[in-house]
């Protein structure tokens, strides 16, 4: 594993230093590995390595490219990651989410389009006043969604969509087993929506908070 990791480091740092970019072509194998001072061995088991975490894409009859790089595509590493966590875990996912997604909706609220209103306006207006916990919870994570997208910065974007998955059992078992948890997330999406079309940042942020952290609160009240 040393070797490998050597190699990784060696490849990372022609990353960061700039000699390879986002969509070269590495040298061929024998050359790299030379030039590089490692064994062609440790060189495979680098490149597979960093393919699995999408920094490197091999192509078969091609050649290995470096990727675009871009935070989505890097982060979908975090996302399977994630889908590991313990259910001991999911509180502390909520707190993460808590921290970063009010931000992102207040920065949404500088950024968002009209249009991109409209279409929040409607998906809350297709859910109805009664609907299913399981239509609410696939509405939830569009609308937020929407909204961070909406928010001019991918990497924080990236970051919650690979953070969501962990929350959304916690989300569909508060909708069956509290009373309110419907008509308080409906309430709670048309407050945020308010914020945003009236391009308060603040108060954006603030029912966004009030939005995760009932959840948040409710989940410790069970455990």
């Amino acid at each position: 594993m040393a070797v490998t990791d050597e190699a990784i480091e060696k490849i990372k740092g022609m990353i960061v230093s700039g000699a390879l970019r986002p969509g070269d072509r590495l040298p061929k194998e024998s050359e790299l590995a030379a030039d590089l001072g490692l064994s062609r061995n440790s060189l495979r088991e680098a490149v597979r390595a960093l393919s699995l975490i999408r920094i490197l894409d091999v192509r078969q009859g091609d050649g290995t490219y470096v990727t675009s790089l871009d935070p989505q595509l890097l982060l979908e590493a975090l996302s399977f990651v994630v889908d590991f966590h313990r259910d001991d875990t999911v509180l502390e996912f909520l707190a993460v989410r808590r921290i970063l997604e009010p931000a992102a909706t207040a920065m949404a609220s500088v950024h968002i389009t009209e249009a991109e209103l409209d279409v929040l306006t409607a998906q809350l207006d297709a859910l109805g006043a009664a609907p299913s916990v399981e239509e609410l919870v696939a509405c939830d994570l569009e609308f937020h969604r929407g909204i961070v997208q909406s928010s001019g910065n991918s990497v924080l974007c990236s970051l919650l969509d690979g953070l969501s998955g962990p929350t959304t059992r916690a989300r569909i078992w508060r909708g069956l087993t509290q009373e309110d948890a419907v008509s308080r997330t409906l309430h709670e999406h048309r407050a945020i929506l308010t914020a945003l079309r009236d391009r308060d940042a603040e108060a954006a942020r603030s029912w966004a908070t009030v939005h995760i952290a009932s959840v948040e609160q409710w989940l410790r009240s069970t455990l």
